[in-house]
């Protein structure tokens, strides 16, 4: 049969044909086949250690590139373990998908090897999902899958491909046809645009406004919106602030950024143009006491529900990048700027000095042993001083995280990862793998608390197979928030003894890991030893872990959450 092909070729030529490019998982049975078949056909496999970072890597690929993130997982428990991926995917609304083997069809409810009603399961979860029960259905599964994760508003799919058809037979000219049958069928949907009266609304809203303000989020990153933002900025001379990951679309650095005003921005600002990005918890919902209660938000979003839900003063639905474009069209034709003297951006300009010359003045102590600041203080300038193209920066923890979120000063597009709009802890290594990937002319530098370093620890394994360029910096405090915040009342009871919950064995040796591997490892405890790490693994741009030990009793329980703890 030597002009036959089984599922696994069929999968994998369907894969390469309709644009994928990269690939992460972690093999086994029964899909070990399709992912050497997808290597020998040109798509990158990145093999992981444990499909939940793999997940996370795909979900952020997607984020980062505008293609669907793959992640190929066994059946069973590797789709349980591969749901923490396609979950980040949907809540972060990234287009991302999975495809997961499943046990043989004519032994379904028998108890196979490792049986699950995946479809059942990924449901929460996914916005689409198909289970090609026969081989001839795979192109056209596949197909749907990766047009699915990008239409509308993205999110993850999943592809349930049975052993059993996996291993069916079909000729090659058969083959052939049902993928030109597939792809011209394919159609890709224009980008939503509202209409253009709608848009001139918007503008008189924001020309009337005495105090208004942009926030962008990574929805706006996502579009790639980030030329047409600076643009209305510059002319406007409205005050802008950009969510954690939208940090870096406009530089942090601007003039108008508010950032260092945020409670005064939102605080007193009187309409809110807010682009690609929810009033969810990041932003208190868009209700006062954090806003004025009479604020005017002007939404723009891809999602027709999400305007629904928030009901704003004016929903824009549509493509970030797109509707900007229109904004700013309207605007040219009839121009208004805010200018540097007026009260409102002389306000937020006050308020940003202020508040940056406290912060400064913190940062500028060396205090030893570490506390948060000193160290990213060193960290944010070594990253600065890598110049352009800007590291892409990871970051996750409670403390590492919320620190780095005011210190650390990203001036370029998405090179800003962090929990994301779920908080999700374990993303880091899986994150800085796909930024890696998708970014190959980019250093990655990503800045960890031990406790979300932990998660996915093993992947610095990932990191040395495959030489990526990623330096990882571990902020060793101990524990969760750092040591054993107990007050005495609270050690008692029979185990009273034992460590605390969120204790960790003092002065792990984290950076022997990656020596385990051949990569190289730092132990860190004053400025100096991190400025000569720092510069050291940047010019060598291989991987590397950098041990920074933080007094234990440095950070914040629960960073700056600690109302809900």
């Amino acid at each position: 049969m030597a002009d036959c092909l089984d599922g696994n070729v069929l999968a994998a030529k369907s894969f390469a044909r309709f644009g994928v490019t990269h690939m992460f998982g972690v093999v086994g049975i029964p899909v070990t086949g399709l992912a050497n078949r997808a290597v020998q056909l040109g798509i990158r496999f990145i093999a992981f250690h444990n499909e939940q970072s793999a997940g996370y890597a795909a979900s952020a690929y997607g984020y980062l590139t505008g293609r669907p993130g793959l992640l190929l997982t066994v059946s069973g428990p590797g789709c349980v373990h591969g749901l923490a991926g396609l979950s980040n995917a949907m809540i972060n609304t990234w287009p991302m998908v999975m495809i997961s083997g499943s046990s043989d069809q004519k032994d379904s409810g028998r108890g196979d090897f490792q049986e699950l009603d995946q479809i059942e399961a990924v449901k929460p979860f996914s916005k689409f999902s198909v289970k090609a029960k026969d081989i001839k259905e795979i192109p056209d599964c596949v197909a749907r899958v990766l047009d699915h994760a990008v239409s509308g508003r993205p999110g993850g799919c999943y592809l349930d491909l049975p052993t059993d058809v996996l291993h069916q037979m079909i000729t090659e000219s058969e083959a052939e046809k049902l993928l030109t049958e597939v792809e011209k069928g394919r159609i890709f949907e224009a980008l939503k645009a509202p209409p253009s009266s709608e848009i001139e609304k918007a503008v008189s809203v924001l020309r009337k406004a005495e105090r208004p303000l942009i926030v962008f989020g990574k929805g706006a990153a996502y579009a790639r919106a980030e030329g047409e933002l600076k643009k209305l900025v510059e002319r406007t001379g409205i005050p802008f602030l950009p969510t954690p990951m939208g940090k870096g679309l406009v530089n942090d650095d601007h003039d108008l950024a508010a950032s260092a005003a945020r409670s005064l921005a939102i605080g007193k600002c009187d309409v809110a143009l807010v682009v690609g990005a929810r009033l969810n918890w990041l932003l208190h919902f868009g209700e006062s006491p954090k806003w004025d209660k009479d604020v005017k938000f002007i939404l723009v979003d891809v999602s027709e529900e999400e305007i629904k839900l928030r009901k704003p003063h004016l929903g824009l639905v549509g493509d970030a990048k797109k509707v900007l474009e229109m904004i700013n069209k309207e605007i040219k034709d009839d121009p208004f700027c805010l200018g540097k003297s007026h009260p409102w951006v002389e306000a937020i300009s006050k308020k940003v000095k202020d508040n940056v010359s406290k912060m400064e003045a913190q940062l500028a102590k060396d205090v030893v042993p570490f506390n948060f600041l000193t160290p990213m203080r060193i960290i944010r300038d070594a990253i600065l001083g890598v110049g352009s193209p800007a590291p892409v920066v990871v970051s996750e923890g409670a403390n590492t995280m919320d620190v780095g979120r005011s210190v650390l000063v990203q001036t370029e597009p998405r090179t800003r990862l962090d929990a994301g709009t779920w908080g999700t802890m374990g993303v880091g290594l899986g994150y800085c793998i796909a930024a890696a990937v998708a970014n190959p002319e980019r250093l990655v530098v990503a800045v960890e608390g031990d406790s979300g370093f932990g998660f996915s620890a093993m992947e610095v394994e990932t990191l040395v197979r495959y030489k990526l360029p990623v330096v990882v910096i571990v902020f060793n405090n101990g524990g969760v928030y750092g040591g054993d915040r107990r007050s005495p009342e609270e050690v008692s009871g029979p185990f009273k003894d034992d460590p605390a919950p969120t204790s960790f064995v003092p002065g792990a040796a984290y950076h022997t890991l990656i020596e385990a591997f051949g990569g190289k490892g730092y132990l860190v405890g004053t400025p100096d030893e991190l400025k000569s790490a720092l510069s050291e693994s940047f010019s060598a741009r291989k991987p590397a872990v950098i041990n920074v030990i933080i007094d234990p009793f440095a950070g914040a329980e629960s960073g700056r959450m600690q109302h809900k703890n």
